[in-house]
């Protein structure tokens, strides 16, 4: 595994149960995956000859975060590792130019969008609000900026990005769909998804979406299209937007594991991080069926707040039924970083909801003064 934070922290914790063992390489001597991998690498996950000699004797590679070196993993694939997902498909993801042409290439419904090389270029078109996207690099809300008028361009990014046409969606909701080699596909019920508007990254998040019928369906559609077209194999999750006349539009898709499928592990039959591994390995993909309404709220760190980590308030939230908290084993916290989560499973959404929203205003991630 290529990345050691939190998502193959939680890949790890799957793989225990099936006696897989995991290598992982990361930068990060203190990594979240340090002391619960078989073994572990450090070493720069964009540079090709650590992550050529990172994946040479294993038999499957995969990642659990998209900036990796792409040469090295379509050279290991030449030689016979099995790299998923495809670093073809890797690649495409990373630049979200390329990603938003797949889109338009295969008939994938998405905003409209140009591409620019600089903030030249985009002063020189500006004429109604838009999103700008860096191409590459960003991540958890970073490399995204809103342009709202001309007077915002002067926090526009100056590197090659997307601008797209700011779209009036009323939802924001994500769907997991998983492949394994033999071809086989599910996909996972619909979320719903909200954003710190600061941070603009998903701070509180529900499953069942409470989306029509035919939502559901267009984002099904939209999934499976994707992952036949690019004979995909791993869990891919889409990111969408709603429309108010009920049209679905992909924002941007993550090919792992992914913040929209926390709430698995504890909410539905199988589990996004066990359903990756299901599908990586190749063997039989697990029921998605949700066993109960949840809710999922980041733990992110207070604002403010840098240094070593201390959690205000979990004791409080752990006398209560049907909640489960999950800390990331980060040992430095900074401003609204992801540190762990909560999930909040209850027989009704609505008193999911009203337990989410305590933790909320209960958990608070500082730092020791």
């Amino acid at each position: 595994m290529l990345g050691g934070g939190q998502l193959g922290r939680m890949l790890i914790q799957e793989a225990i149960h099936y006696d897989v063992r995991i290598h992982c390489m990361d930068p990060a001597a203190d990594a979240p995956c340090r002391h619960l991998v078989h073994q572990f690498t450090p070493g720069q996950l964009n540079d090709f000859d650590a992550v050529y000699r990172f994946g040479q004797g294993l038999d499957v590679l995969t990642i659990e975060i998209e900036h990796v070196n792409v040469d090295a993993l379509k050279q290991l694939a030449a030689e016979g590792v099995k790299v998923y997902p495809p670093p073809a498909f890797l690649e495409m993801v990373k630049d979200k130019g390329l990603q938003k042409q797949f889109y338009r290439d295969h008939g994938i419904p998405t905003a409209p969008f140009t591409l620019i090389q600089n903030k030249a270029e985009l002063t020189a078109m500006f004429e109604q609000p838009c999103v700008q996207k860096m191409r590459t690099g960003g991540y958890d809300g970073k490399g995204v900026q809103v342009l709202r008028s001309a007077a915002d361009l002067d926090k526009a990014f100056d590197c090659p990005s997307v601008i797209e046409e700011l779209v009036p969606f009323v939802k924001e909701i994500a769907i997991l769909v998983a492949r394994n080699a033999s071809g086989q596909m599910v996909t996972f019920p619909l979320v719903e998804m909200e954003f710190n508007p600061e941070a603009n990254l998903v701070e509180f998040l529900f499953s069942p979406a409470q989306v029509d019928e035919s939502v559901a369906a267009q984002a099904q559609s939209i999934a499976r299209q994707i992952v036949e077209a690019a004979d995909f194999v791993g869990l891919l999750a889409v990111e969408l937007f709603v429309l108010a006349d009920g049209r679905v539009l992909v924002n941007e898709m993550a090919p792992r594991p992914h913040n929209s499928g926390h709430h698995t592990i504890e909410a539905n039959i199988t589990s996004q991080y066990e359903q990756h591994l299901r599908a990586i390995l190749n063997l039989p993909l697990g029921h998605t069926d949700a066993l109960c309404p949840a809710v999922m709220v980041n733990l992110l760190g207070e604002k403010g707040h840098q240094g070593p980590v201390y959690y205000e308030g979990i004791e409080e939230m752990m006398q209560h039924r049907g909640v489960y908290v999950h800390l990331y084993g980060k040992a430095e916290t900074r401003d609204f970083r992801k540190m762990g989560h909560v999930t909040c499973i209850a027989p009704d959404l609505d008193h999911a909801k009203a337990m989410a929203r305590h933790a909320m205003a209960t958990i608070k991630v500082k730092a020791i003064v």
